[in-house]
């Protein structure tokens, strides 16, 4: 197990990360270093056709990464902090995530020690910790199986092993990719404006 200060320095040095969110454990890492994503992919297993999303402590970490039009601005302000993420097209700032396509998932998580962490590093490339096709970790003690591909765990205690909702707002209309904690009854009165 590792602390904040130590995350914020492996993140910082180009490696990955195991990280608490309010969802299911994550691997982390600089989303500006193309090597440090490629280690994630690597630790992993994940297919390269799959991207990485961006985990941020605000909306504000994500201006200029992301376009935000009306429709992201209503549930950023309904949903964030929290189990919500929301597939943007990319903005003119650009990261080593998508490695292809215009697009990019992204999400302020309800996690206190998480949203610390992105205080002190910034938005970071992130997905679920696990390897590809098994279930995410939803405790730091489930997440050490990765921790020797790993700089460590942040152990920020047990998530609710429930993966966020995911929207395309790519598409007209928009569509629910992955339904998750946020039922599409709440979510639906931001979608049909």
């Amino acid at each position: 197990m590792i602390d904040l200060e130590q995350a914020a320095a492996a993140i910082g040095a180009g490696l990955v990360v195991v990280i608490p969110t309010d969802t299911v454990y994550g691997l982390a890492c600089d989303p500006a270093s193309a090597e440090a994503v490629e280690r994630v992919y690597a630790v992993k297993g994940r297919p390269p056709q799959l991207e990485l999303g961006l985990l941020a402590a605000d909306v504000a970490q994500l201006k200029g990464l992301v376009e935000f039009g009306e429709a992201a601005h209503s549930l950023a302000t309904a949903f964030w902090p929290g189990a919500l993420s929301l597939v943007c097209p990319v903005g003119p700032r650009r990261l080593a995530v998508p490695r292809h396509g215009s697009s990019l998932m992204v999400r302020v998580a309800a996690h206190r020690l998480l949203r610390s962490l992105l205080e002190v590093t910034g938005p970071v490339a992130s997905t679920s910790a696990n390897r590809h096709g098994r279930a995410p970790a939803a405790t730091a003690e489930e997440a050490l199986e990765l921790a020797g591909d790993t700089a460590g765990v942040l152990d920020g205690g047990p998530s609710t092993a429930i993966a966020s909702t995911i929207i395309d707002l790519t598409s007209s209309p928009p569509r629910i990719l992955r339904g998750g904690p946020i039922p599409e009854a709440a979510l639906r009165p931001h979608l049909d404006r």
